[in-house]
């Protein structure tokens, strides 16, 4: 795989960051992911480093150095970050769990692969054209699918989400894919403190016209300008897909020599409250997988 990387983190007007970012990849597949960890609720920034940090876990164990079902594996490792935060809020005693959106985007081969929970997005441009986005999982954007459809009232807060990770109910994931990916495709994964400023044909239009580089930076910032002093945190990770050919990279990251067991990550491991490296459960892991399969396997024998 060839492919080149830029993403940008800022504070905003939030005294802490509590979005996280990050990519791993093997010789055969890249893992891209951004999480935003939600105020209102405790340790945000442990919420969003936790759900990545279970993600790229998962990943570096079952890319080897491709994933057999790249969806299944999405789904089960968004589902496993959200039972990490159940674990960690109770062995700590919390009266609220921290919460987090999170949105991972999988190259493998020539496909692409995401999945998502809560509204931080992705969006796809191919050319000057935005190919596809994630729709958020909050009651204004359903109210705008639906208004298509009927007559709506008043409209409602775009901050409210009806799932998450870390909520008491089971988190909504939509996973898509697989779609064809062409040399010069861009991928990009964003908090809403981006999208919340920024329209969809200024952000296509930036991403479209200019190296993600220069993109990423102009986008940032734009979103910190309009919104001012009551900026959001603004996360921003864009990918431009060179492609699986094997041909030498002349930018970015080239994964063509590596071996079949080699995995790097950017993400790093999370950290606990007294700052020191809070090992994840594996054990913890293995059971939020096996009763994934379990409930998959029921339902699928319901249907026969």
């Amino acid at each position: 795989m060839q492919f080149s990387v830029y993403q940008v983190s800022r504070r905003g007007g939030r005294e802490k960051n509590e979005d996280r970012m990050g990519y791993c990849y093997t010789r055969d597949a890249g893992l891209f992911a951004l999480a935003d960890g939600m105020g209102g609720h405790p340790e945000g920034e442990v919420a969003s480093q936790l759900a990545l940090s279970t993600m790229a876990a998962l990943f570096q164990r079952e890319a080897k150095p491709l994933l057999a079902e790249p969806l299944r594996f999405l789904h089960d490792a968004i589902i496993a970050g959200h039972h990490q935060l159940l674990r960690y809020a109770t062995e700590r005693g919390l009266m609220d769990t921290p919460r987090t959106t999170l949105v991972a985007c999988l190259i493998q081969g020539n496909a692409a692969y995401w999945a998502h929970c809560g509204d931080s997005r992705l969006y796809l441009v191919r050319g000057d054209k935005l190919v596809a986005r994630t729709r958020d999982h909050s009651y204004s954007e359903l109210q705008d699918t639906l208004s298509q459809v009927v007559p709506i009232g008043e409209r409602v807060n775009r901050n409210v989400l009806f799932t998450c990770l870390g909520s008491p109910g089971k988190p909504v994931v939509d996973t898509a894919g697989p779609l064809l990916v062409h040399p010069g495709d861009r991928v990009m994964l964003c908090s809403d403190g981006l999208w919340g400023t920024v329209s969809d044909p200024i952000i296509t239009d930036v991403l479209a016209s200019r190296p993600i580089s220069d993109a990423v930076p102009e986008l940032v910032e734009r979103a910190l300008r309009v919104a001012g002093e009551r900026s959001d945190n603004v996360t921003v990770l864009a990918v431009e897909w060179e492609g699986a050919e094997d041909l030498d990279s002349k930018s970015g990251i080239s994964t063509l020599s590596l071996g079949d067991d080699v995995f790097a990550s950017t993400i790093q491991a999370s950290l606990a409250a007294d700052g020191s490296t809070d090992e994840l459960d594996e054990a913890e892991i293995e059971r939020s997988i096996r009763e994934i399969n379990e409930a998959i396997q029921r339902s699928s024998h319901k249907r026969r």
